[in-house]
């Protein structure tokens, strides 16, 4: 049996008294989708952070690639292959579109080996980017700020992109930009992780999905076949 690229078994991560995440199991194979669904405070982003090293998980283990990730520092999972699109986006305001990318891009071009992903094709990939190359990252709209987010990101060469809300607050046009974009991603052997608040696009758009409440999954199966409506009674608890 082929090795999952990413492993999360009996994941538990918190805050104080409170227990965000209690006993997260999945498995993603390389070249996937898996789509992540939950109300809010269900415990999505406390799962994307303990992936990637940004919280620390209580219990569990978060294997990528065969190796033990729990304990490694953020700044090594994205050396290892994980890069995360954040909620709110997180770019820097005051630089231009064209300089946040470039900032992934320099960090990037310390580390050896052949690079995928450039400047070039992530404006290729989103050209309302390279329109709006020179204005400043607080001037653009939200989808462009998605766009650059996720740019970013595939400027560190990830295996593995975690998506925590792709389409929030966006209009229809622009998610369906996104989601074309995503397309285009995944054909090129990229596998991702990704949190969508419309079920019907996350089962459309994913070979798996995983819902969870109050911290706990609900409901990890094929998308392929389950219904909307077995999804939101999962979602709903």
């Amino acid at each position: 049996m082929t090795e999952p690229l990413l492993r999360v078994d009996g994941l538990a991560a918190g805050y104080g008294q409170l227990q965000a995440v209690r006993g997260v199991s999945f498995e993603v194979a390389a070249g996937e989708a898996l789509a992540v669904i939950g109300e809010n405070g269900a415990g999505k982003t406390t799962l994307f952070h303990s992936i990637c090293g940004l919280h620390a998980a209580s219990s569990g283990e978060v294997v990528f690639g065969g190796e033990r990730l729990r304990g490694t520092p953020a700044h090594d999972i994205v050396r290892r292959g994980i890069a995360l699109v954040p909620e709110g986006r997180r770019i820097f305001p005051s630089l231009s579109v064209d300089e946040n990318l470039r900032v992934s891009e320099d960090q990037q071009r310390r580390r050896t080996g052949a690079r995928r992903w450039t400047r070039d094709r992530v404006y290729q990939l989103f050209p309302d980017l390279r329109a709006a190359a020179q204005r400043g990252g607080h001037q653009i709209s939200g989808g462009q700020q998605q766009m650059l987010a996720i740019g970013r990101a595939l400027l560190s060469e990830p295996r593995l992109l975690l998506l925590d809300e792709v389409s929030l607050g966006l209009s229809p046009a622009v998610i369906k930009v996104l989601y074309q974009a995503l397309a285009a991603i995944r054909a090129d052997g990229m596998t991702l992780v990704f949190v969508e608040q419309d079920v019907r696009r996350s089962l459309a758009f994913s070979d798996h999905l995983v819902c969870l409440h109050k911290g706990t999954v609900r409901l990890a199966r094929p998308s392929h076949g389950s219904s909307v409506d077995e999804v939101r009674r999962a979602y709903f608890g």
